[in-house]
C-alpha cells in the first residue's frame, strides 16, 4: 500500500490526521487499523524531517549570502542577532522552549469547514508563510497524479489475452495475438470491420476459384494422359 495516498489526505486541512486514523479503524478494525495509523504517522514525520533539512539548508545559505544595504548600522543588527540567540538558549535551558514542530502545530489546529467551493491550493498559498516546510511538501505531494489502474494491467496485455477461458493457448499463439493487437492500435487509418470483412470474403472466394481451376486443369491433364 502506497502511504503517500494517506499523506495527501493529511495535508488536506479539511481532514488532517484524525480523519485518516478514523477511516483506518473503520476499514481494518482496531488492531490492523492502529498498526497502519502508527506506520503512517511515522512515515509522515520522517517525510517532514527530510523536507525540513532541505529548507533549513536553503534558509542558511540565503542568510549567509545576504548583503546588507548601505546606510544601515550592521553592528546593531549583529547585537540583536546575538541577543535573540541568547534568548533562545535561555528558553531551552529553562525548559520553556516550545518543542512543537511545524507539523505538530498544523495537526493541532482545527480543521477547515468542508464545502464544495473549498480551494486547497489557495489555502496552502495563503498559509505558506505560516507553514513553509509543509507548503513545500504539499506542492510535491499534491502534484502526484492518482491512477486507479494497476500498473501491470496498464503496461501488460498478457493477462487480458490469456484468461481463464483461453488458458489452453500456446505461448506462440499468445505472442501472435498480442502482436496483432499492437498492429491494430498502430494503424494510421481507423479500422472498418465491415469493409475488411468484405475484402476478406473476396480474397477467400478468389482463392477458392483458383483452387477449383487448378483442380479442373489437373483432371483434364490426367484425362489426356
Amino acid at each position: 500500500m502506497n502511504k503517500m495516498i494517506f499523506i495527501a489526505c493529511v495535508l488536506d486541512p479539511r481532514f488532517k490526521f484524525d480523519y485518516v486514523a478514523f477511516v483506518l479503524l473503520k476499514m481494518y478494525g482496531q488492531e490492523k487499523g492502529e498498526q497502519l495509523r502508527v506506520e503512517i504517522k511515522l512515515y509522515m514525520t520522517s517525510l517532514f524531517e527530510e523536507y525540513r533539512k532541505v529548507t533549513s539548508k536553503m534558509s542558511q545559505g540565503s542568510s549567509t549570502s545576504k548583503v546588507e544595504p548601505s546606510g544601515i548600522n550592521t553592528g546593531n543588527i549583529h547585537k540583536r542577532t546575538l541577543i535573540q540567540q541568547e534568548y533562545l538558549r535561555y528558553k531551552a535551558e529553562s525548559g520553556n522552549m516550545d518543542a512543537k514542530t511545524e507539523l505538530d502545530k498544523y495537526l493541532d489546529e482545527d480543521v477547515e469547514v468542508a464545502n464544495e467551493h473549498f480551494d486547497i491550493l489557495l489555502w496552502w498559498k495563503v498559509n505558506s508563510s505560516k507553514f513553509p516546510t509543509l507548503a513545500e511538501m504539499t506542492r510535491d505531494v499534491l502534484a502526484i497524479p492518482i491512477s486507479t489502474v494497476a500498473s501491470e494491467s496498464a503496461f501488460s496485455t498478457g493477462g487480458r489475452v490469456l484468461d481463464s477461458f483461453r488458458s489452453s493457448l500456446t505461448p506462440r499463439l499468445v505472442q501472435a495475438l498480442i502482436c496483432l493487437q499492437d498492429w491494430f492500435r498502430k494503424e494510421s487509418s481507423p479500422i472498418k470491420v465491415e469493409e475488411d470483412l468484405d475484402h476478406l470474403e473476396e480474397i477467400e472466394s478468389d482463392l477458392i476459384n483458383i483452387g477449383r481451376d487448378s483442380c479442373i486443369g489437373r483432371d483434364s491433364c490426367i484425362t489426356n494422359i
